[in-house]
């Protein structure tokens, strides 16, 4: 009896003992994602890949990016040109191993084969490649949709996307800093205009914007978000209502020659072209071109790329402040526009990369471009 007594208080005992030691499984957690979808995700993140446009660059801004253990086939270029800040700050990525191809085109197949598998698919343009429930289904990996958003109209998207980020990868604060960041940048760009009349305001016009590749200098945006934050008079604006979803405008040379802006920008990204291409290139050489007031007074600059690989939010940012403090000087007396822009690519990718991407575009980037 005695016997059976000690048996019974053994097996009390380990069983005591073994709900000490014992750790139930940890349940995930529920978050809603840039697609309205209940998406459930592990407690803690350590490892992540970034698909489509853009992602990497947000993970980035939250200071997340040493969790990737792959990268899409964008990362691996090794291009003339790059005007991506984040890639520049880290170029790193290019080491990791191809999980897919860029703009969203992920092979599952090869996700399976990473090691450490990632705990959670970030992806942007969800309509690209793999539905993301199909690429959930393919790989067993929870894939959150991210709405990559603008400095303009879509502007609580980008934020939105951030929260999103930040709450899964436990960033929330640094989501919030990021934000506030843009807003803070934002508000001081428009006040220090918005007393200016609209009469005294130079009427401008940008060309040479990307838009899925390089373009000459007809390529423009009538809502081009420097020109917006600056309070510059956005002649191609004309083109589109306030209210337009329209992002992209080629516009008749014809045009521009009626206009005749009194400063001229261009977006450096139309180097990509070629020499004999290229916006540049017809500014110099096109005989219409050269009539121009603002080529013949030598008011023609250099902007940064911003629309490479989707949108370089930074590099609105510092645009706008050249923008800002050419146009106004007296509205931006504390301003040196270099300064700035590597104040902001500190803040959001970690590093000052302007005078790298300044260097890959023949250093035209915020100044007089010759015409000669």
């Amino acid at each position: 009896m005695a016997h059976k007594r000690q048996t019974l208080f053994r097996c009390i005992f380990l069983l005591l003992v073994s709900g000490l030691f014992f750790t139930p499984p940890t349940l995930g957690r529920m978050i809603t994602d840039g697609g309205g979808r209940q998406v459930e995700v592990p407690p803690r993140i350590a490892h992540v890949i970034c698909s489509g446009a853009g992602t990497l660059r947000l993970l980035t801004y939250l200071q997340a990016q040493d969790c990737i253990v792959a990268v899409d086939d964008m990362e691996k270029h090794r291009p003339q040109f790059d005007a991506r800040p984040y890639a520049l700050a880290h170029p790193r990525f290019k080491a990791y191993p191809v999980f897919g191809e860029f703009r969203g085109h992920d092979h599952p197949e090869l996700i399976l084969t990473l090691s450490p598998l990632p705990q959670v698919i970030f992806k942007t343009l969800s309509a690209s490649g793999h539905d993301p429930l199909e690429l959930s289904r393919k790989t067993g990996i929870p894939v959150v949709v991210l709405n990559y958003g603008d400095l303009g109209k879509h502007r609580q998207d980008f934020y939105q996307s951030l929260r999103i980020m930040g709450q899964v990868m436990g960033k929330a604060k640094r989501a919030e800093a990021v934000i506030a960041f843009f807003e803070s940048h934002i508000a001081d760009l428009k006040q220090r205009t918005a007393g200016i009349p609209n009469h005294c305001r130079p009427t401008c016009f940008v060309g040479g914007i990307a838009y899925r590749g390089p373009h000459g200098y007809q390529s423009t945006e009538p809502m081009y978000p420097p020109f917006a934050f600056a309070g510059a008079r956005n002649l191609a604006q004309d083109t589109a209502n306030a209210d337009s979803a329209l992002q992209y405008s080629s516009i008749a040379k014809e045009k521009i020659l009626v206009w005749d802006p009194d400063v001229l920008f261009l977006d450096l990204s139309t180097l990509q072209i070629g020499d004999k291409s290229s916006g540049l290139y017809e500014l110099k050489n096109d005989v219409a071109y050269q009539g121009l007031t603002a080529v013949q007074n030598g008011k023609v600059y250099g902007v940064l790329p911003y629309n490479w690989y989707t949108q370089n939010f930074g590099s609105i940012l510092a645009n706008a402040y050249f923008i800002g403090r050419l146009l106004y000087p007296e509205k931006f007396p504390d301003i040196d526009p270099v300064t700035m822009a590597d104040e902001i690519y500190t803040f959001l990718v970690g590093k000052p990369v302007f005078q790298q991407l300044n260097a890959a575009f023949s250093n035209l980037a915020f100044q007089s471009v010759p015409m000669k």
